[in-house]
């Protein structure tokens, strides 16, 4: 049966609580940083040599659904009544309300050195001490809207065009594409510095810290931000059912994006999984 993974402002005090617990039982095995190591080991950018799976390819989608039902699979053997919730970022806006409380994600870093200092994966309550990182930090670290620099979450409006796009991914299916659902959802656009950063992208750039870079995991936002975003892929596949993920045949040897991309039912590292068969997720859970 499948169960159903909630917007977080719709979690009771109990759901909240027992969330958190199964995050600290996973991370306080190990277990946790696993999945941190394993989303810096695959954050190839396209600008250098090799398979893209994570980022700026058409498997951004898939890859990180299987991360998350993998990291939901580990909190439910804690805890099967728990499931991964979202965070609606389009409405929930605020930097002190949810998911920012002292009972689920704490608040925002210090001025000083942008540490979070409340919550439960606060450094100094001594159950979230980052192991797995780019940098030689031990403590978690956020920088709600930029405090130097501001800007904005995306929208709804900001949303809008991507869902829109009847077209999953286009050629060269990296991050200069232009036309296609992925790229304007994942949110590599022209420019440079905050304007060419949307979707996607700008909550990673508006939250801060380190949810900046490879090691983004560590800070458990990653998940309810991740969770949302997988629910507008599912959003667009209702709205768009005779599309599917593209490409459905691998580049051609003369091609530059050969054996740099995942195609439809390819093998899509590091698991034994297809695209393919991770399009299709309603006989495992649904979101409310």
């Amino acid at each position: 049966m499948a169960y159903t993974r909630k917007n977080i402002t719709r979690l009771t005090a109990t759901e909240r609580r027992r969330f958190v617990g199964a995050l600290l039982d996973i991370k306080r095995s190990g277990e946790y940083d696993e999945f941190v190591r394993m989303h810096i080991d695959y954050n190839t950018p396209d600008g250098e040599s090799g398979l893209r799976t994570a980022h700026m390819a058409p498997s951004f989608l898939p890859w990180h659904r299987k991360l998350l039902l993998d990291l939901e699979r580990a909190l439910r053997r804690v805890d099967d009544s728990v499931t991964v919730p979202y965070w609606d970022w389009t409405r929930d806006r605020s930097t002190t309300a949810l998911p920012w409380t002292d009972d689920l994600l704490g608040g925002n870093g210090r001025r000083s050195d942008r540490q979070v200092m409340t919550g439960p994966f606060a450094y100094r309550a001594g159950r979230w001490k980052l192991t797995e990182n780019v940098t030689d930090r031990e403590y978690l670290t956020r920088d709600l809207g930029r405090a130097r620099d501001p800007i904005e979450l995306p929208t709804a409006k900001d949303l809008e065009p991507a869902l829109a796009d009847p077209v999953y991914d286009t050629a060269p299916w990296d991050s200069t594409v232009t036309r296609g659902f992925r790229n304007k959802l994942e949110g590599w656009g022209p420019g440079q510095g905050k304007v060419s950063w949307r979707n996607h992208n700008r909550v990673h750039r508006w939250i801060g810290g380190v949810m900046v870079g490879g090691a983004a995991v560590n800070d458990p936002v990653f998940w309810l931000h991740h969770s949302f975003v997988d629910l507008q892929w599912t959003r667009w596949q209702q709205r768009h059912r005779n599309h599917r993920y593209l490409p459905a045949d691998p580049p051609g040897e003369r091609d530059a994006q050969y054996d740099r991309v995942v195609a439809r039912h390819e093998q899509l590292p590091p698991w034994d999984v297809t695209p393919d068969e991770l399009e299709d997720m309603s006989g495992i859970y649904r979101y409310e």
